[in-house]
């Protein structure tokens, strides 16, 4: 059994609008598992079942990105005063709302509350990710179109007053 974007993609919309926390699907050749935010580790997760593919996965090399467990906008480890703003799905990650438009923010500037900082696509759906503390974008974790895992430092925002 196979599954197509857009059934996927139908699967996360019933989901979102029900009840429902967990989801998982296992077939012989899929497991897809569904997790609304704050349920669980991972907001979204489908991996192969056959154990080729999930060890060509697990010897994948890391290049320097947090536990998929960390949450999204967990505080930076690293010494600084500096807040993660982390990935909170897998997707691709978007600097501005089109291509022909300036990116949200860039290095240096100072963010509000709220303020819009990239966008994440999802099998066409896009998600807005805003600011949750406002200050200076001290660092940019990810490069325009780049596939982004969830839990992927994007930002590094340097509080007011820090």
């Amino acid at each position: 059994m196979s599954l197509r974007y857009d059934q996927v993609a139908e699967l996360i919309k019933i989901i979102d609008a029900s009840a429902c926390d967990d989801f998982v699907l296992e077939t012989a050749e899929l497991k897809l598992s569904l997790r609304r935010r704050g349920a669980g580790d991972a907001a979204l997760s489908a991996r192969p079942a056959e154990p080729a593919r999930q060890a060509a996965v697990a010897q994948a090399p890391a290049s320097g990105e947090p536990s998929p467990a960390a949450p999204p906008g967990a505080p930076a480890a690293a010494g600084g005063a500096g807040r993660e703003m982390r990935a909170p799905m897998v997707g691709t990650f978007y600097r501005a709302p089109s291509p022909e438009a300036p990116p949200f923010v860039d290095l240096g500037d100072r963010v509000t509350v709220g303020q819009p900082l990239c966008v994440i696509e999802v099998m066409k759906l896009f998600t807005t990710l805003h600011a949750e503390v406002a200050g200076t974008i001290a660092e940019i974790g990810a490069a325009n179109g780049e596939l982004v895992e969830y839990g992927a430092v994007l930002f590094v925002i340097e509080p007011e007053g820090a």
